[in-house]
Parts: C-alpha cells; structure tokens; sequence
C-alpha cells in the first residue's frame, strides 16, 4: 500500500527542479499511505512521486521503480499503489515465455513486464488491487489504471499546465495553482452526495477533478486529455443448479475462498484481520488462521446501555482460536477526532461506521502492518436485506402497470407509518425506479428543503441508468448487486476502508474482492443468494465447515454506531451546533432547515440522525477544504519499517 503522485507536463512547460519540489511537497500529504519511503523521479515530460509502505520486497522494490527489457533497461517508470498476489505466478509465466528478467523480489516488476510483453491485457491478468501510473519514456505516454472493483483510488485533473494523477485529491489541490486545475465545486454532485450519502463516481466534488473508474484506464499523453477504457465488465450471469451436484457448486465456492485468502496472505510482514464477528469477516480470519495460527484479530466498539458490539466479537474470536484485541471508543474520543478523519478522507463519506475504523486500524497497526477483511461479500453473493424485496413485491408482478401506477397514488395520502403504505408505494414502481443502491438519506421533498440549489432533473438515473442498461434481462438481484458493485461498494465501503486504514499506514486487503472469487460468486441463480428467511444462501452452505456454528446464520454485523442517541446530547449535539453555527456553506445547504431538524431530532419528534449526519459531515468537509476555517491536526507517522 502506498500513495503515488504523477504531473505529466503539457508541451509548453518544462519540467523544472521547482516543478520537482513542488511535486514531492504535494506527495508529502500523504506520507501516511507510505511512511517508510519517499521518493520521486523526472524526465522533461513527467515528475512521478511516491510515498513507499514496505510490505513486499521490503529491502529492495524502491519507487518510482525502473524497469525495461535488456535493450533499453530503463524504459519505463512505475508508481504503483497495492498489492499483486499472484505476482509470482505472472513474474514465472514471463520468465518461460519472453525470457523476462527481473532485478526484484517484488510484484511492481511484474506489472512493468507484464504490460512490455502482453501489453493492456495484463490488467486482466493482474490478481489483485491496485491503482498505477506506469510511464513509457519511449512513446511518450503514462498508462494509469485501477483494479477491478475500485479498491484503490485514483484522482486525475488536467488544467493548462497539464494533467495531475494521485491517490489522494488533496495533493492535487495542491497541485492546482501549477497546473491550472478547476476547483470550482460540483452543484450536481453536491446533490448526488446529499442523496447517496457518498460522491459517485466519476464525480468529485470539485468539478475539475475526477476519478478513474474502477476497472479502468487511461492513456494520457503530454497536452492532451486522458482517453479512458474499461477493461472489466462485471457480469452476473447465473447457471441453475443441477439436482444432486448442490455440494459440488458449495465446494468450489470455498475452495476458491481458501486459494484467494491464501494469496492474500503474501507478506513479508505481520498479518492480522478485522473481526466483526458476521459470517463474512469470521470466514476470512478462520481461513488465514490456516496459515498463521497466531493471527490476531481487531475489533471495535461503543460501551452504551449496558450492551457492548465487541462481546460478538470476542466470542467469535474464542471459537476460532485467534488472539483478539479490541478498542472501545467514547463520545469525546469520536467528535474530537471528526476533523481529521474528514480531512482524511478527501471526500465527505456519510458512513458513520468509517469512524470506528479509523479507530480499530490505529489500534491494529501498533501490531500488524497489513489486515485482512470481509468487504465486497454482500455485493458478490447477496448479503443485504434489501435484496429480498423482489421476494416480497412478487405479487405486483401480476398486476398490470396501470393498475399498479394506481396503487401508488392510492398510497401517499395514507399516514407515514401505516401499515401497508411502504408495501403499496414500493410496489408500484419498477426496480429502476425504487433501487437506487444500498443509500438513500433524502427524498425530493427533502432535498429541496435542505438544498437551496436542488435541481429535479439531477437524480439518481444520472448514475444508474446505463447501469439498469447493461443489467437488462438479469434476475432482480443480481440487477440490484450490479448496482452495488458500481455505487454503494466503491462509494462507500471501499473509500472507508482504503482511506481509515490507509490514514494509519495500514494495508487492508480484501479476499472476497478476487477477480476469480467473483467468477464463481457470478454464476449463483437467484434462490442460492436469497430466500425469504435468509441471504447469502450458498455462502452460508460452503462455509459450514470453516465457520463456527453460532456465526453462521447470525444477522449481518459490523460495527455499528449511536448516533441517534449521541446527537440528542453530549458533545456530538454540542459539534453539531457549533458546526451549524459557523459553517459558511449556506450557499450550497440551507443552514435554518438543517438546525430545524436537529432541534427535531433532539425533542424526538422524529430520528433525523442519517440526514444529519449526511449535511454535517458535508458542512465540516466544506469548512476544510472550501472554507480553511477548520486545520485538522495531524501526527507525522511515526510508525517502524516493519512489523
């Protein structure tokens, strides 16, 4: 894991030791994706910049790596953020076919003569997560990619002093008065966040900046606009089950998760795993116990009402035999650190589960360097609740769409909480319409209540339409999990958990997300990742024999977080006030109606805590980097090379 930097000049600028130094500032904040080792590297086109966490190859395997075949040794430039596990295999494969010669023990090398030899079609190749910026001195051209589910980030802006990539959009911020990038922000992704509770992508919400989609590239050449591919293409393409073979479908689901936990354990360093105690993260730390019987499992928690989330955990950790630490965090803890999580993150996440990561990743790394975790199950193999609802609305199915339309309209002026309202409502409207992904914190109402600048012709079709598009003909569920792996996932769940981690120089690798897991996961009909009394079906089936027996039909866990309760009183209210108060970002939210609603939430009159927290986290993102009224402070990692 590490943060990578690459200015590609445009044609009239000379790259300059100022340039030099001013990208090695920028890359400097993010020292704490790679703490171990700065470096930087230039030509007259392009300054490559990295920051270095030694996992692999620790003594060797330095970026911005060189690399070339025996005629021209140091043709291309690498930086290269995440790992590729089954970099032995591709490294052995170019030794027996092209006679590649490497100079590493490392995985970069095998992306650089990958790409030598197989070209663009060793992205498909690649086993693994990762996000590059691979420079070809020869022809001139910077080839950035990004794995397939979005596991790492990847930032690119081009302005009229060239094109900016990174792992991190703060240090193209930086970046922006040399390259003359726009920071204006994005209305319409202000509203989409609003919405989402995450910016999707491609968007930012500074709208000169983008991201590269997952399972992406881009060529980008010096003075010209990036031109960006995709190279992954998810599919859900279910194959029934034959009567008598079940068993055999369930033991190629665990024996792919045994080969895919077994290359994420490649390391020269410790590795441990996040414990929330479900199925998913249990399965994933059962099976790394295989091959570390010390592994050591993290969790965190919040001590309320005389109940605690980390028993669960502990309890799981007991059954399986791990050693278990576990972080308990107070409401003081929490607020005092919102700052610098925020400014951690780049973007505003609305997650408040991203808060007790940050915790438990810097409670982990003072015992490991790298984590393993259950990210990417629920979207693979049917693990949300919401994706049993086709189950439920099944009988609308036979009731014509004029009829149903009228069921709708019957259904709004019933009271709010009436039983059947929901069901009508819901029922009335097709999967495209009522699926947006596993988010939504505001209606239209509501959003032009609290957005002075909501504009109705920006709605979530913006985002998932051509998704429902490449979806058309599929059963609902995989429908709704296609929608996920391109929204909720790498909106969501993958952002929390690069940048919580990442903040505290930690790796976090996830089994699940495996090109080949998600093979076998894509072919699973419908009645094997649902059924009306449980989710994740045949997951649960093969996992019997790995997961302990009291996990494997728990309801789904995680680390779950009071804020309902805590924005009634104390000092989250109190931050909540004063960030009402102060923020100057009434342009963009209607600062009375948010205070209107938290003092409605505070009389109970309603649970407004999602919807607050949505526009608060957004006021504090916009007070750091809009406003610079608020200076997170932070810590210069301080952490050892190794683990």
């Amino acid at each position: 894991m590490c943060g990578l930097l690459a200015y590609l000049t445009d044609p009239t600028v000379q790259t300059t030791p100022m340039l030099v130094e001013a990208v090695s500032g920028a890359s400097h904040l993010m020292r704490h994706r790679g703490p171990d080792e700065p470096g930087t590297w230039s030509d007259e086109d392009v300054v490559l910049g990295f920051n270095r966490l030694s996992i692999i190859d620790i003594a060797h395997s330095h970026q911005p790596l060189r690399w070339g075949p025996a005629e021209a040794p140091d043709r291309y430039a690498l930086v290269f953020n995440g790992e590729i596990y089954n970099y032995l295999e591709l490294r052995e494969a170019l030794r027996e076919e092209f006679g590649a010669v490497f100079h590493t023990d490392g995985d970069g090398e095998a992306i650089v003569a990958g790409f030598h030899y197989w070209g663009t079609d060793v992205l498909n190749r690649l086993r693994g997560m990762f996000a590059f910026a691979l420079w070809d001195t020869q022809t001139a051209e910077l080839l950035c990619a990004r794995d397939p589910f979005g596991i790492k980030p990847l930032y690119m802006s081009t302005g009229p002093g060239g094109t900016v990539v990174g792992s991190e959009k703060k240090c193209l911020i930086d970046l922006a008065p040399t390259a003359g990038l726009d920071l204006d922000i994005d209305d319409r992704a202000v509203q989409h966040y609003t919405v989402l509770q995450y910016v999707p992508e491609p968007e930012t919400l500074h709208r000169g900046i983008r991201r590269l989609e997952s399972g992406s590239y881009a060529v980008i050449r010096p003075g010209r606009a990036p031109v960006v591919s995709r190279y992954f293409r998810p599919r859900f393409a279910a194959v029934p089950f034959v009567d008598g073979a079940e068993q055999a479908r369930y033991d190629e689901i665990t024996a792919v998760l045994e080969d895919s936990v077994a290359k994420h354990m490649r390391a020269d360093v410790t590795v441990g795993a996040f414990l929330s105690g479900g199925i998913d993260s249990t399965a994933i730390a059962a099976l790394a116990m295989r091959h570390n019987p010390r592994l050591i499992t993290f969790t965190t928690g919040f001590e309320r009402e005389g109940f605690s989330e980390v028993d669960v955990a502990v309890e799981s950790a007991k059954a399986i035999g791990a050693r278990h630490v576990t972080k308990v965090v107070s409401a003081e803890e929490f607020v005092s650190a919102l700052p610098e999580i925020v400014w951690y993150l780049d973007e505003p996440v609305a997650d408040p589960a991203l808060i007790p990561l940050f915790f438990i990743a810097r409670e982990a790394r003072k015992h490991v360097k790298v984590v393993l975790s259950g990210e990417g199950a629920d979207e693979l193999f049917g693990g949300y609740t919401i994706y049993r609802e086709p189950l439920s609305l099944k009988a609308f199915d036979y009731i014509p769409r004029p009829l149903r339309r009228s069921l709708g309209k019957a259904s709004r002026p019933l009271p709010e909480g009436m039983r059947g309202k929901s069901l009508l409502h819901r029922g009335s409207m097709t999967l495209e319409q009522r699926y947006y992904g596993n988010a939504r914190s505001f209606s239209d109402e509501q959003l032009r209540a609290t957005l002075p600048g909501f504009r109705p012709d920006w709605t979530h079709t913006d985002v998932t339409a051509q998704l429902y598009a490449e979806s058309a003909g599929w059963d609902p569920v995989a429908r709704m999990q296609h929608i996920d792996l391109f929204t909720w996932l790498r909106g969501d769940i993958l952002v929390k958990a690069d940048k919580m981690t990442m903040a505290n120089s930690l790796e976090l690798r996830v089994p699940f997300l495996d090109p080949e897991v998600f093979e076998v996961a894509s072919r699973l009909p419908f009645d094997q990742k649902i059924t009306r009394t449980t989710t994740k079906y045949a997951l649960r089936r093969a996992l019997e024999p790995i997961v302990p027996a009291h996990v494997l039909n728990r309801p789904k866990l995680g680390f779950p977080v009071p804020i309902r309760h805590w924005l009634k009183t104390g000092p989250l209210l109190d931050w909540a006030q004063h960030t009402i108060e102060t923020s100057q970002a009434g342009d963009l939210v209607d600062l009375a109606a948010v205070r209107t609603m938290l003092d409605d939430h505070r009389a109970g009159s309603g649970d407004h805590s999602r919807r607050l927290w949505t526009v608060l986290i957004f006021m504090l993102w916009h007070a750091i980097f809009v406003e610079g009224t608020v200076s997170p402070q932070i810590s210069e990692p301080t952490y050892p090379v190794q683990l």
